[in-house]
């Protein structure tokens, strides 16, 4: 028989160890945290609606019936979300993220109408009420969503072309000497001046607005996808080179398969830059001597007066651009699952 030990002799330290090694029960779940932020999107809904209503008497009853299906579709929308999110678990991970955003934006809705069409504190047309635009929206909905087309098709042309040629001079100038040699400079000259400013030699040079368009936002989109192309091939480790060296790899091998790879972090940096920067320079090439797009568009509302119209076309902008930088990340994710964990941007 086997002698006790100081831990068996004394029950009470045994006690005090089972309850150490023991899992600690979690207390229980409260529903009224994620019950309070699901009903901020209903209550904002409400309180839009309400604030849009009282105010009503002073706008346009087209405008007004527009912006009250709006908001009672919103609304509408929320609550039955609400209900159905416990049986949709991805669902109520979206909402319960998204809740308090999407009350904010229907808070920031109430409050722009309260200062316009409320209280009038900005001068009209200049300003006009989110109703007001809402109702543009809805009148120019075929020239709006004609201009949407032209700017992707003009968009896409200009991007693809960009990245097509930086990234291979990115890659000639950050893995051979002689390119990093006289490409630099190229860079450290042309790179900086603004895209626009070149808006006037490519009028004249182009056979056609459209094809200066694409070549402005083209030079826009080649000086930071190729900086941050080469920056990457060139800093890749040389233990990865030594490595494919040691077994035989020849210089294609190399550059596709190690520096490439290795440059992808620093590539997909630059595409965003350049995303970034093809979008500012498409507006503005719009608004010289292309005759379609939002760009265009804005300009022609703006001749008018139609400010309506020019805060409408702002927000296609705003879910337009939102929607392929959205696109970018997802192909950014997709192409960089290995570093899963590791990026923050």
């Amino acid at each position: 028989m086997n002698a006790p030990t100081p831990e068996t002799a004394d029950p009470v330290r045994l006690r005090e160890k089972q309850a150490a090694r023991a899992p600690t029960a979690s207390p229980p779940a409260t529903s009224s945290g994620p019950l309070l932020v699901l009903l901020t999107v209903p209550l904002a809904a409400v309180l839009a609606l309400g604030l849009h209503l009282g105010v009503s008497t002073k706008e346009p009853p087209t405008e007004t019936h527009s912006y009250s299906v709006f908001l009672g579709s919103v609304l509408a929308a929320a609550v039955l979300a609400a209900f159905i999110q416990p049986f949709w678990p991805r669902l109520c991970r979206w909402m319960g993220h998204m809740c308090p955003i999407i009350a904010a934006a229907i808070a920031s809705l109430a409050c722009w109408e309260l200062i316009t069409s409320g209280f009038r504190w900005l001068p009209l047309p200049y300003f006009p009420g989110p109703a007001g635009v809402l109702q543009s929206l809805i009148n120019d909905r075929a020239l709006l969503f004609d201009s949407t087309w032209h700017s992707l098709t003009l968009l896409l042309a200009g991007y693809a072309l960009g990245v097509a040629v930086a990234l291979v001079s990115g890659v000639c100038i950050g893995w051979f000497a002689h390119a990093r040699y006289w490409g630099m400079p190229l860079l450290k000259v042309v790179g900086p001046i603004p895209a626009t400013a070149w808006i006037p030699l490519a009028m004249v040079l182009a056979p056609s607005a459209m094809f200066s368009a694409v070549a402005v936002i083209a030079l826009a989109v080649w000086f930071p996808v190729t900086m941050l192309t080469a920056s990457g091939i060139s800093n890749t480790r040389a233990s990865y080179l030594d490595v494919a060296r040691t077994l035989g790899a020849g210089p294609a091998y190399l550059i596709f398969r190690v520096a490439i790879p290795a440059a992808t972090p620093s590539i997909f940096i630059g595409l965003f830059m350049g995303l970034g920067a093809a979008f500012l320079t498409l507006i503005v090439a719009e608004t010289v001597g292309v005759k379609s797009g939002l760009g265009w568009y804005v300009s022609w509302a703006q001749g008018w007066a139609e400010y309506g119209k020019v805060y409408a076309a702002l927000v296609i902008m705003a879910a337009f651009f939102s929607t392929i930088m959205t696109l970018l990340f997802k192909a950014r994710d997709r192409v960089l699952v290995w570093q899963k964990g590791v990026i923050k941007w």
